[in-house]
Formats: structure tokens, C-alpha cells, sequence
């Protein structure tokens, strides 16, 4: 089939499904399950594609078809440097996401032990072991599913940084107690369960609940977080923490009322929203 063909076919079965821009993402389909970037189907409509190629790309529409998000049906996302291999038991990585990592690149400085809190895909563990200078990098989940799929993702980093990453399964901290540690960071679970029915149905029914929804508010996970950090970081260590920017109040609260931390701020993301939390480890 010429891809001019598929194009056309695929954008009809979209928008006959309510998929919005229809053509767009069907350009983008394309261009992810051919490794090429979005403008490259626009580009080469003449090209014939052969029937297994075919088939494997209008299967992954018929999934989005029926309201899959797309980078679940193509099994992969691009987060900062990295494709990673995603499916429905780890979050979808986000651009907001990207730049907790650039954060951290800029405040933890050189060396010492870094533990993601909350891995999913291992997206922020696996970028700050690719991207960073720390001598270790600990990757820790609840769900023996996520860390299956972040363990697959090791690979996505160049050989020589892999022997720098573990996986630990365990509740927020409960993996690393014992550890001193330079630099904690996570997404963490922040949507109150009573706020299901405010999101979007490519999140609520297809992401796993556990990594979404957090009880007190949304902010259980955020406040644990923050209270068990301060027994593990060194002296000046960092905390960098992405949040609910309609919680960013609280969360800012959760770190100021602790004796233990200093230089607490709020950050905002590129568009001005509330969306990380900072803090340093008093010294000892």
C-alpha cells in the first residue's frame, strides 16, 4: 500500500471514531511506528509500504480507535534523549516531567547516590543515569509490573552508564532506608480519587490508578515523601518533587513545617504553573 493510501485511510478511521485531529495524529502514528520524525509521512507520500508494515500500523490505529492513547498503542515514548518502551501498567512519561529532570541536573550536582521515587517506566531514573554524574542511581517502585517494564527500558541508555542503575521494589522510601543519599526525586502519585471523573478518558481509562490516584487530597504520597526524605538525604541534599500545581500550597507546607529542610521553594514549568517542589537537607 502507498503511504498516501494509509494516510488517507487512517485519518478517515479516526475522525469516523471522534479522534481529533484526525489526520495529524494519524501523520504522527505513522511517523512513530516507522521511528521517523512527524514531518517524514507528510514528506514521502509515494512510498509503498509493505503488507507486514501495513498491518502493524492499522492495527495500532485501531487501538487508538478505540480511545488508546497513542503512545500505549505504539508501546513507546520519547522522554528527553530516550524511546522508552511504555504499555498501560506504567504512566505515559510528559513533557512537564522532562524538565523535573532538568532541574535536577542542575541542583544535585556531581557524584553521589540519587533514588527515583515511583519509577513507572523509568524515565527519570534512566535520563539522570544517562545525563548526570552521579556515582549510583536507584530506581524504586511499588508495582513489581512497572519495575518489569523500567528493567526493559535499561537498555535505552548508552552500556557504559547501565551498571550505574538498581531496581528496588518497595512503598515511597521503605527500599532505600539505611542509604545516604544526594538526591531524591519523584512524580508521585497527586490526583485525589474523588477527582476520577475530572480527567480525560485516555488517562482515567487507560493509566494505572496506582500511579495517578493518592489519598489525604491527593497528597499522601507527596507528604510521605517529604517526611522519610529527610532522614536519608545528606547534608544539602536535594529534594525535587513534581506536583499538582493546585496543591502546590500544600506541598510547599508539607517541606516548611519540617525543621529538618531549608531553602523550600515552589517551581513553575514552562507555562507558569506551580509544578515542582524544592528543598534542601539542613546540615546535620
Amino acid at each position: 500500500m502507498l503511504l498516501a493510501e494509509l494516510f488517507d485511510q487512517l485519518a478517515i478511521e479516526l475522525a469516523g471514531h471522534g479522534v481529533p485531529p484526525a489526520r495529524a495524529d494519524a501523520r504522527d502514528l505513522i511517523a512513530a511506528m516507522l521511528d521517523k520524525p512527524k514531518f517524514w509521512p507528510t514528506a514521502n507520500q509515494t512510498l509503498e509500504l509493505n503488507a507486514a508494515t501495513t498491518a502493524a500500523i492499522q492495527t495500532a490505529a485501531s487501538k487508538m480507535a478505540r480511545g488508546m492513547p497513542m503512545q500505549y498503542a505504539v508501546g513507546k515514548a520519547a522522554f528527553r534523549h530516550l524511546d522508552l518502551a511504555v504499555d498501560q501498567r506504567v504512566l505515559i512519561p510528559r513533557p512537564e516531567t522532562e524538565m523535573l529532570v532538568e532541574l535536577v541536573l542542575g541542583l544535585a550536582g556531581k557524584g553521589g547516590t540519587l533514588v527515583d521515587v515511583g519509577t513507572g517506566s523509568g524515565a527519570i531514573a534512566l535520563s539522570l543515569a544517562a545525563e548526570g554524574q552521579f556515582e549510583r542511581v536507584i530506581a524504586t517502585d511499588i508495582s513489581d509490573d512497572a519495575l518489569t517494564v523500567a528493567r526493559g527500558n535499561l537498555g535505552a541508555i548508552p552500556p557504559e552508564k547501565r551498571a550505574l542503575v538498581e531496581f528496588r521494589r518497595g512503598s515511597l522510601l521503605e527500599p532505600v532506608h539505611g542509604e545516604l543519599l544526594r538526591a531524591i526525586v519523584s512524580n508521585p502519585p497527586y490526583i485525589s480519587p474523588s477527582e476520577k471523573g475530572d480527567l480525560p478518558a485516555s488517562v482515567r481509562e487507560w493509566e494505572p490508578p496506582l500511579a495517578l490516584f493518592s489519598e489525604e487530597d491527593g497528597m499522601a504520597a507527596i507528604r510521605g515523601i517529604v517526611r522519610e526524605s529527610a532522614a536519608l538525604l545528606e547534608p544539602g541534599g536535594l529534594l525535587a518533587v513534581e506536583i499538582d500545581s493546585r496543591r502546590a500550597a500544600l506541598a510547599r507546607e508539607s517541606a516548611e513545617t519540617d525543621s529538618r529542610f531549608r531553602d523550600v521553594e515552589i517551581r513553575t514549568d514552562l507555562t507558569g504553573r506551580e509544578r515542582f517542589l524544592v528543598a534542601r537537607r539542613k546540615e546535620r
